[in-house]
């Protein structure tokens, strides 16, 4: 059969008009189902046989058949139209924010406490929307979010003290505990409730944070030690919650953490809050949501998730 160079994709009208025919073998038949006359759907069948160079259909004076070609043809096309006939749906889903995918970096004390149950209610209430984790803290979110690598994170900041030029949803305010080594002499008592225990407990080897992971955090931990007259002695800096956890455990000193983070229970490691008395010295910490700019579809109605189920929320 001669036939033409196939000098671009064949329109899905074509295909449509294909699979009619092939469904009813009959060209009359087919036609009214396409709202159109026989001799265009005669001429439009041949146009595309001839774009293919194969005959699509065995024509006799009673009856139409498929060919072998045609045959081939007809189970790929039938998904072609159902999956383009679909598209309008996917792209009003998307744009609702009802399918999609939500790129989230998270902190890892916001793990201990209510981001896992955030992430079950979020995916039950949105089962089409994929969510892709991944930890990271404040000097890697805030890069990402530059690069449009994630859509949000969870950053953890001193009071007030979020990252500048972003969005934020201030979602966690919590107090500092002490985390102390179970062997430690303070570890004996239920809290620290006196400015005296306190100093004992400052004038211990400090497991913290290095300043370029959370620089309003650490600078207000070791503020607590300046309203003291102390000089906090760093035994050692870690970038994880786990790992100073780990690290106080190990002995080398005592750490300030988010209260969440004392539901990490790791043999070695106590934890003590402080009674108001001593409380004031020490700063409170926040977990932040950020994103720039306008947030996708998904994104908003994950913030708004976090809303409905706040732990104690409130908006920049």
């Amino acid at each position: 059969m001669n036939h033409e160079p196939l000098s671009g994709s064949i329109e899905l009208r074509a295909w449509r008009q294909f699979a009619v025919l092939a469904e009813t073998l009959h060209f009359g038949r087919a036609a009214a189902r396409l709202h159109m006359t026989q001799p265009p759907l005669t001429q439009a069948i041949q146009q595309l046989e001839r774009r293919l160079g194969v005959a699509l259909f065995v024509r006799s004076k009673r009856s139409v058949a498929l060919s072998a070609a045609g045959e081939a043809l007809l189970a790929p096309v039938q998904a072609l139209l159902a999956a383009a006939a679909a598209l309008p749906a996917i792209a009003r889903d998307a744009a609702a924010g009802q399918t999609g995918r939500l790129r989230l970096a998270f902190v890892s004390s916001i793990g201990y406490g209510p981001l896992p149950r955030w992430l079950r209610g979020f995916r039950e209430a949105h089962p089409g929307v994929t969510v892709e984790l991944r930890e990271a803290t404040a000097d890697v979110q805030l890069p990402a979010l530059e690069r449009g690598d994630i859509d949000a994170g969870f950053v953890l900041h001193a009071p007030q003290a979020a990252p500048a030029g972003l969005a934020a949803l201030t979602v966690l305010e919590e107090p500092l505990v002490l985390a102390l080594p179970e062997a430690h002499v303070l570890a004996t008592r239920a809290r620290i409730a006196s400015l005296a225990a306190l100093d004992a407990a400052m004038a211990e080897p400090l497991v913290t944070i290095p300043r370029a992971i959370a620089p309003s955090l650490h600078d207000a931990i070791l503020a607590g030690y300046q309203r003291r007259g102390l000089a906090p002695r760093i035994a050692q800096e870690a970038i994880q919650m786990q790992t100073i956890v780990n690290l106080v455990a190990g002995g080398l000193g005592v750490a300030w953490v988010p209260a969440s983070v004392s539901a990490l229970q790791r043999p070695g490691v106590v934890y003590r809050a402080l009674e108001r008395s001593a409380a004031a010295t020490v700063s409170r910490v926040q977990t932040s949501l950020v994103w720039r700019g306008e947030p996708s579809p998904a994104l908003h109605h994950f913030i708004a998730h976090i809303e409905r189920h706040p732990a104690a929320a409130t908006r920049r």
